[in-house]
Order: C-alpha cells, then sequence, then structure tokens
C-alpha cells in the first residue's frame, strides 16, 4: 500500500492556527513557529549532522523542525547523559557542533562545524539504547518521519482540535511521535519538563484543555495511584499507552476507568527502528482482545516467521514478529561511514516472539533477544551483562520490564546494594528497580552456557522470599 502523507514540517499549511503553548505557556501560531524554525536552523547545511541535547522546549522543537525543513540532520540527545558519555559519542561519529535544548545554546559554532557524509535521505538519529550509553544508532529517513506521524494520526483520528501535552523527552521515538502526529493534523502541543508528580503538570493539563495523555507503563501505574480516573478534566478524550507492556489487569482497570470518563484507550507496540510505531489495539477490541498488540498501522503490514524466515500461517503457530511498511529505518549506524548508506530493510526484524490469531490480531508470547523496557527505555541485558562481566564480576543479568535483575557470585549484602544503586544511576531509575543479589553459583548447562530460564526463576524466587 503507497502511504505517503504531508510532511509534518510544511508548517505552513495551518499558518494561522495555534501551534504550541510554549515551556511559558505562551501561544506559537504554525506561522510563527515557520519562522522560529527556518532562523534557527539557519546556520546548518544541507546534509550536515549535529546534536541535538533534547528538552521539550520552543528552542529545541523549532531547531528540530528547522532541520527537516533545511535538510540537515539531528543525533537526539538525551539531556541526562554525562560530558564524556555525549562527548564520546559525537566525536565517534564526526559531529563538530551541538545544541543544548535547556540552555538554549550551541557549544561549537555550527556554521562550518565538521559532519559526516550524509547519505541524501537521511532525516535523523536516535539511540538504540540511550540509557546504557550505546552507541548505536537508528537511521530515519524523513519520509519515515513524515509516513509514521501521518499512520498515527490516522488511526488516532486526529484532528486540528486535539491538543496533546508532553510527558516524555524528545530523543525518545514514543515521545516524538506524539508531537510529530499533532503536527500532522494541524493540532496544538503544550510544551512542558514538569513530570505527572508534580502539581503544575495538571494545571497545565487544565489551563491547556488537553485532549490526549501519552505515557509508557510506569506512568500509568504512577496514575492508577494517584486515582487519575477521578481527576477532573473534562477535555481529555484519548489515552494512548506504549514503551512496554502493561499486564492485561492494568490494561483492564485503565480501560473501565476510560469508559467512565467517556475516553479511548490506545494500546500501542512499536520501535524506534520502526521510527515509533508499528501495531495498535482499537480501542472497541480492548476487552475481547486483552493482551494482544492489535493490527498493524496504516500503511504497515505484519507477519510472524519461522526461524528460517519463512511465513506462519494464522493460527497457534509462534514465530518472530516481522514488519514493513514506509517507517520502517534506513538501518542502523556504528560509525560515521554509516551515515553515508541508504535504505537496507525491507522487513524488520523485532526480536520478539509472536503468534498471529484467526482475527488477525497479533500477540506478544516472548523476546527472541534479550532486552526489556524499563521505564520505557529498552535495555539491553546482554549489554549491561558484558559492563560488568569487564570488571571481574561473574555475573548473570536477567529482568522484567519492571526491574532489570542481576545475580553475582560470592559478594556481600553490601556491595550488592552499592552496584544497584550505581546501576539505577547509569540507567537513571529508581534504585527500587534494580535488584542485585548474591548466590553460591550460577545455573550453568553440560555445555558451560549461563541458564538464563532457570536464572531467572531464581531471581524471582528469591526476591519473592524476601518480599
Amino acid at each position: 500500500m503507497d502511504w505517503a502523507p504531508a510532511p509534518f514540517w510544511e508548517l505552513e499549511r495551518w499558518t494561522a492556527r495555534q501551534a504550541l503553548s510554549d515551556e511559558h505557556g505562551h501561544p506559537v501560531a504554525y506561522g510563527e513557529l515557520a519562522v522560529a524554525a527556518d532562523a534557527a536552523a539557519r546556520p546548518l547545511r544541507a546534509g550536515q549532522v549535529f546534536g541535538l541535547s533534547c528538552a521539550n522546549t520552543r528552542a529545541g522543537l523549532a531547531l528540530y523542525l528547522g532541520a527537516l525543513r533545511r535538510g540537515a540532520v539531528p543525533l537526539m540527545l538525551d539531556a541526562g547523559l554525562s560530558d564524556p558519555v555525549r562527548d564520546a559519542l559525537l566525536q565517534l561519529y564526526g559531529v563538530g557542533a551541538w545544541f543544548d535544548a535547556a540552555g538554549q545554546a550551541w557549544n561549537g559554532e555550527p556554521d562550518g562545524a565538521a559532519s559526516p557524509d550524509a547519505h541524501e535521505e537521511l532525516g535523523l538519529l536516535l539511540s538504540t539504547s540511550g540509557s546504557t550509553a550505546s552507541p548505536k544508532l537508528v537511521r530515519l529517513s524523513r519520509a519515515n518521519l513524515a509516513a509514521n506521524a501521518g499512520s498515527i494520526a490516522a488511526y488516532l483520528e486526529l484532528g486540528a482540535d486535539e491538543v496533546a501535552i508532553t510527558t516524555l523527552p524528545l530523543h525518545y521515538s514514543y515521545g516524538l511521535s506524539v508531537v510529530n502526529s499533532h503536527l500532522a493534523c494541524g493540532a496544538r502541543i503544550a510544551l512542558t519538563e514538569a513530570s505527572v508528580a508534580q502539581g503544575e503538570f495538571w494545571q497545565r493539563m487544565r489551563d491547556e484543555s488537553v485532549t490526549s495523555l501519552s505515557g509508557v507503563p510506569t506512568l500509568w501505574r504512577l496514575l492508577a495511584r494517584l486515582r487519575f480516573e477521578r481527576m477532573a478534566l473534562p477535555a481529555l478524550r484519548t489515552l494512548t499507552q506504549a514503551g512496554g507492556r502493561l499486564e492485561p489487569a492494568e490494561i483492564e482497570a485503565l480501560r473501565l476507568g476510560a469508559a467512565k470518563a467517556g475516553r479511548r484507550l490506545y494500546v500501542m507496540y512499536g520501535q524506534t527502528e520502526a521510527t515509533a510505531r508499528i501495531a495498535y489495539l482499537p480501542p472497541e477490541r480492548l476487552q475481547d482482545k486483552l493482551g494482544s498488540i492489535g493490527v498493524a498501522i496504516p500503511g504497515g503490514e505484519l507477519a510472524v516467521a519461522d526461524n528460517q524466515g519463512r511465513l506462519l500461517p494464522d493460527g497457534e503457530a509462534e514465530g518472530e514478529l516481522l514488519y514493513r511498511g514506509p517507517n520502517v529505518m534506513l538501518g542502523y549506524a556504528e560509525s560515521a561511514a554509516d551515515l553515508s548508506r541508504g535504505a537496507e530493510i525491507e522487513w524488520l526484524r523485532t526480536g520478539d516472539l509472536a503468534r498471529r490469531d484467526a482475527d488477525g490480531f497479533h500477540w506478544i508470547t516472548g523476546r527472541l533477544k534479550r532486552f526489556i523496557k524499563l521505564f520505557g527505555h529498552r535495555i539491553n541485558l546482554d549489554e549491561i551483562e558484558q559492563q560488568l562481566r569487564a570488571r571481574g564480576l561473574q555475573v548473570g543479568v536477567a529482568g522484567r520490564d519492571d526491574r532489570l535483575q542481576v545475580a553475582l557470585v560470592g559478594q556481600s549484602a553490601e556491595f550488592c546494594g552499592t552496584l544497584a544503586r550505581e546501576l539505577a544511576t547509569q540507567l537513571r531509575c529508581t534504585h527500587l528497580a534494580v535488584k542485585v543479589q548474591s548466590f553460591d553459583e550460577l545455573p550453568v548447562g553440560s555445555n558451560g552456557k549461563l541458564l538464563y530460564g532457570r536464572l531467572q526463576e531464581q531471581l524471582d524466587e528469591r526476591e519473592i522470599a524476601h518480599a
């Protein structure tokens, strides 16, 4: 299916409409945003790669949009990266200048700054795993961005009367997709760095008459404890959840609360490699397909394949979930030389095991590779394990989407506690989401390889015993 929506950065389509309420609550029209975007990107040249340390600010968003309009390529940076990690990443990719969206200042002169050769289709660079400081990037084209924004706007039935609020950072594909999809239909975005734990956030929700709220599982669990469904938010009508798995019982509770308030709930599935979104579960099917990730987004196609790459029929057969569509990335990058490469992927291998039922709905049954999503961020368990082994530790790493679990051999409780806090700092999450325990030995098979299934069981059993 051809799917080529108009680029959301063509802001002139909605010149007189309000595009933003900026971080100070000031209104910004689409025409005004277009002027600001072009001014912000003026020092950049087409094809230039630069760093953008992200914040939910007018200046940062203007530069992002201006770069897309000019043909420059932002490498989106987590503002929480340490200086050495950020500088090493920029050096690896030969990037000579970066913009601090929070401080609203350039580091290095953008005009004439060093930049790698970029393919003409390259539009954006996102990290595959910013929280572990992995240097591996996802290469996205401008066509990828436009297609995914249009798909999301279509299935969410977004219109120009929508108002979204930022609950996620712009270096994270889910957070960026919320902005892109609302700009694609002439809607308004309320920019804020406030968290849902702050009264300021809820005041903005009411002042701006926010109509849609998006969040990762951590946010929705927090809102459940805050009795979110009882809050007086008359304008709110659309809720979206992605960035990790909610348990079926949690989804059902959220669905019931949404239904009582006359709101729609969309449970969604995606990956950075697909620009953000791959599948969604229509609100009217939440009850009878509870636990499913749903169907492919408009313009996309899902399939399930065996380990030989053969597509499997609908039913109970389990295989790797594959996706193709105009939002599939050009490919990965691990060095500056990779940025000159074009499209390399037709079918995206998600790394998730799944089955498709007789109605065409998809169900995730496990992971082919070892990743978890912690607070919405993808964490590579093998990377963490290798990092700790490099320190001379005998270690096995497991986990679920709400916690990282580390098993050590022969370590004290004090050492385990210190390491848990260290990992929490690195991953930018609460120390309660990192469990480090010491064992006499780790479970291994006859071939000497770690038995991760058994390790997970032992870690879970130990946690239950100490609960």
